[in-house]
């Protein structure tokens, strides 16, 4: 079995496409405008029409608050500025910094899904590294004993975490 992504049921197919292709900056890599339209970006899709797929009525809630689009991000001040620039996206709270140092931010989509926008983990890194903090002190803070994974984000030049 291979795991490919996850769908989300969306009420307005090229609302949401807007939203994730124009402002949230990913590459659609498939689309189809048949009877369930679907958008495609790679680990994601959006569909809409979904009870009509599974002919069932279900039961969706109008704001789940059980469910996150996580992206990492290289400027977060510069993605917190374009997601308040955008009409009709509410947030769930602007950039703060988690106990262990990353700096994220969390807003709805159109459709009210939760999204999340965080500083890649070697920049948080790096940004502790700068102020003073020492490999053990970093790795003390990430509540990791691996210095060895903290001194690789801390000469990574790019990082998937």
């Amino acid at each position: 079995m291979t795991y490919t992504g996850c769908l989300i049921a969306v009420s307005d197919i090229k609302k949401s496409k807007y939203f994730y292709e124009e402002v949230m900056e990913q590459k659609v890599k498939f689309e189809t405008y048949d009877k369930y339209p679907v958008v495609t970006f790679g680990e994601f899709s959006l569909q809409q029409g979904y009870e009509g797929l599974v002919g069932k009525k279900l039961n969706p809630k109008a704001q789940p608050d059980n469910f996150q689009l996580y992206f990492i991000v290289d400027d977060l001040d510069r993605w917190a500025a374009k997601i308040k620039s955008v009409n009709g996206i509410e947030l769930l709270h602007d950039i703060i910094e988690y106990s262990y140092g990353q700096r994220g931010m969390r807003f709805y989509d159109f459709d009210k899904y939760i999204v999340e926008v965080a500083e890649r983990l070697d920049i948080t890194a790096k940004r502790l590294y700068s102020q003073g903090f020492t490999v053990e002190q970093i790795a003390e803070r990430f509540d990791m004993s691996d210095l060895e994974f903290v001194q690789q984000l801390l000469d990574a030049k790019e990082a998937k975490y």
